[in-house]
């Protein structure tokens, strides 16, 4: 695309810079949404601040981009603060919120052409629907889009200002595959060519497949940043090893059993154990050492596996070991 080839990344090696960021909500009893937040997001790099419902991310994003004040602490977007600098920020930020109303009687072009009204700079219109795969879609009014399209159409209208930052906050939630792939690629793009973008997700393997950084949120506090990569070897073990007992009524074999964890844990080239639905589930560092002996295991309770498989570990395996949750859950 023509506006890919002309952007020029701004000279500057931090594009989010955060440091104790509080946020309180009034009232008899005060609600502290953040507590005292650090955040470092660099220029260039696709960043993805995960939390569970209630973890202070939705805050957090929101004085990010300038939508709500800090009770206190400092924040800075693109070396600048709302404070003194909303102008110039607002002309340099795209944003796709959770959901966005559209005026239903005009059309996709007339939506896009409208946007990119309201910048100095920009790409063409068409260019950003192309971009997102609504070429086709153009002329039609917006009241006939589905909720898929109504998405992609969001997401073009932040990047139609050819912003240097740009916050994406569960840009493929609704979307079918072939339309989350294609955001995927948008992004990638983005990237590619110095953009910052934070992103915010509910699918895991969107997190871990687009994102430089991460930073998992949790109670108003950063717990863990690093690569997905980093973060995956923090628990120890490459690998995940699930699996089920064949109930025999005995205290042992209870998944929910503390001794029957503690004995798991024991077992060679196992990091960590828990109990997950009807079974188990084991971070281990080794499967060829591990797995004889869950084998060797059940042999000893005198029962059988009625399921066993094995794969590498995720970020959702880290946001679990972290949380106690799945992502998804929420």
């Amino acid at each position: 695309m023509r506006w890919i080839a002309q952007y020029h990344p701004p000279p500057m090696n931090s594009a989010i810079r955060v440091r104790e960021l509080r946020k309180t909500y009034p009232g008899r009893t005060p609600v502290e949404a953040v507590r005292g937040l650090d955040l470092d997001v660099a220029a260039g790099a696709c960043f993805g601040l995960l939390g569970p419902n209630g973890a202070g991310k939705t805050t957090t994003i929101e004085i990010l981009e300038g939508l709500l004040d800090a009770t206190s602490g400092e924040v800075e977007v693109l070396g600048l603060r709302w404070d003194r600098d909303a102008t110039a920020l607002r002309e340099r930020i795209g944003v796709t919120l959770q959901e966005t109303k559209f005026t239903d009687k005009l059309s996709v072009l007339e939506t896009l052409e409208l946007f990119r009204a309201f910048f100095p700079r920009g790409t063409a219109a068409r260019d950003a629907i192309d971009m997102v795969g609504l070429g086709e879609k153009s002329a039609s009014h917006v009241v006939t889009l589905s909720g898929g399209q109504r998405q992609r159409l969001a997401v073009a209208c932040a990047l139609v200002g050819q912003p240097d930052l740009l916050f994406l906050d569960e840009p493929t939630t609704g979307l079918d595959p072939q339309s989350r792939r294609q955001l995927w690629d948008v992004v990638r793009d983005l990237r590619q060519q110095g953009r910052t973008v934070l992103l915010t997700t509910h699918y895991m393997d969107e997190a871990e497949k687009l994102c430089d950084q991460i930073a998992i949120v949790d109670q108003g506090r950063v717990i863990a940043a690093g690569s997905p990569a980093e973060l995956i070897r923090s628990l120890g073990g490459d690998h995940v090893v699930e699996f089920a007992f064949a109930s025999n009524g005995s205290r042992a074999d209870s998944r929910g059993d503390e001794a029957a964890l503690a004995q798991l844990r024991a077992l060679p080239a196992v990091r960590s154990a828990r109990a997950e639905g009807d079974g188990y589930h084991l971070t281990v560092a080794e499967p060829h050492v591990a797995l004889p002996a869950i084998l060797d295991r059940s042999r000893a309770l005198g029962t059988t596996l009625t399921r066993l498989s094995t794969r590498h570990a995720s970020l959702e395996d880290v946001f679990v070991s972290l949380t106690g949750r799945h992502l998804r859950d929420e």
